[in-house]
């Protein structure tokens, strides 16, 4: 029995000594809760948004819009920068569009110089094209066609309309 009563004796030391613990538990539940409850609401608000982010790259495609683009022609020396190249294209593709009054020699220079810069635009962000090689209507297909392209890919352009902006889709 001695040795009964020794455990017995161990195992109330043992719940003396926890009840402090005990109490401290019992009373601070609701923070403990609290705390458990917040971080499995943050931890789920972060795996939603990287689920959101990662159906956005899917739907989108992030990385082929600049798979094709080649990186080197940016850092060529006398390159024309792609904002620049993309403001003559709406300057000239709006006097394109104004040149019922002009003569058809100056019609003409200007569709040439707007041609030019869309092959310009094309080269800086890696689009094929085939202006240089066309004429006539395969010409202009081609040219609606790029410009669709290049209105994907960020730069806007004058439309059929004057005044009507494209809008991105």
């Amino acid at each position: 029995m001695g040795l009964g009563r020794g455990l017995l004796l161990m195992l109330a030391i043992l719940a003396v000594c926890c009840l402090p613990a005990a109490f401290a538990l019992l009373f601070c539940a609701d923070e403990i809760m609290d705390r458990v409850a917040c971080r499995w609401a943050e931890w789920r608000e972060q795996r939603s948004e990287r689920r959101a982010i990662a159906g956005l790259d899917r739907a989108i495609e992030a990385d082929a819009l600049t798979r094709d683009i080649d990186l080197t022609e940016f850092d060529r020396d006398g390159r024309r920068p792609l904002e620049q190249i993309a403001a003559d294209l709406r300057r000239l593709g709006g006097h394109r569009l104004a040149a019922v009054e002009r003569s058809v020699v100056w019609h003409g220079a200007v569709i040439d110089a707007y041609d030019e810069r869309l092959r310009a635009a094309c080269r800086a962000l890696g689009i094929p094209e085939h202006l240089a090689e066309l004429e006539g209507v395969d010409r202009e297909i081609e040219r609606v066609r790029v410009e669709g392209l290049l209105h994907a890919a960020g730069i806007t352009l004058p439309t059929a309309r004057p005044g009507h902006r494209q809008r991105h889709r």
